[in-house]
């Protein structure tokens, strides 16, 4: 049966339509989750994608985290259902408190654009099926906000509870233990800076993203 992804869209976000493509490539079915409405449709799966939701005024993420869809994506959350937040949706999931830490501007303040190779620590989650911790992925990164912060003692349980999902090999932003994303305990939702989406074809630079968007599907 072909999983049904709702792509939710803030004011702002920009990289709606290149999620729903990938999705369709690879198998699924995808459509737009208006940020207004507090209905998911019936989706199987939800994806918050990048860009800049409300123009990434205060915080990112943090005027988004009180649409009236983050309600109903909360209750999917805790009902088990499969979220994936990508780069700006990642900030969107920690500042809704659905994964734990935050994401703050990179260490330099740059903004970064560029091709990076991340590892899989933890396949305990929806993006690791079919993978084995220690995998090499290249996916390509662009982001300002994307330094990964938490305390020590939330950094002591994400990595005792095996959350963390992916570390950079070459830590572009200054993110703590070069921390590339993470998941919530049940490892059904999961946050991470580097677009797989970008990353479904060797004609872009990549294919490997296919992999983490295909277990995402399954």
């Amino acid at each position: 049966m072909t999983r049904r992804v709702g792509v939710v869209r803030f004011p702002g976000t920009n990289c709606e339509f290149d999620t729903i493509d990938a999705i369709r490539m690879l198998g699924g079915d995808a459509e737009i989750l208006w940020h207004g409405d507090p209905s998911l449709k019936n989706v199987d799966a939800i994806v918050i994608p990048g860009g800049f939701a409300h123009g990434d005024y205060l915080r990112c993420g943090a005027i988004a985290r009180f649409s009236p869809v983050m309600g109903a994506v909360a209750s999917f959350a805790q009902e088990g259902g499969p979220i994936l937040g990508i780069c700006n949706g990642f900030q969107v999931l920690t500042e809704a408190g659905l994964l734990p830490g935050a994401l703050q501007k990179n260490v330099g303040m740059k903004f970064l654009c560029s091709m990076q190779q991340v590892e899989f620590v933890s396949t305990q989650n929806i993006l690791g099926r079919g993978s084995e911790v220690g995998d090499h992925l290249q996916i390509p990164i662009n982001h300002f906000e994307g330094n990964y912060v938490c305390s020590p003692e939330v950094l002591s349980r994400i990595e005792t509870r095996e959350q963390i999902v992916f570390r950079y090999t070459d830590n572009p932003n200054g993110s703590t233990k070069d921390i590339a994303g993470v998941c919530n305990e049940a490892g059904n939702v999961v946050g991470m800076m580097p677009h797989p989406e970008r990353a479904t074809s060797a004609l872009l630079g990549s294919s490997d993203g296919a992999s983490v968007i295909k277990s995402f599907l399954s």
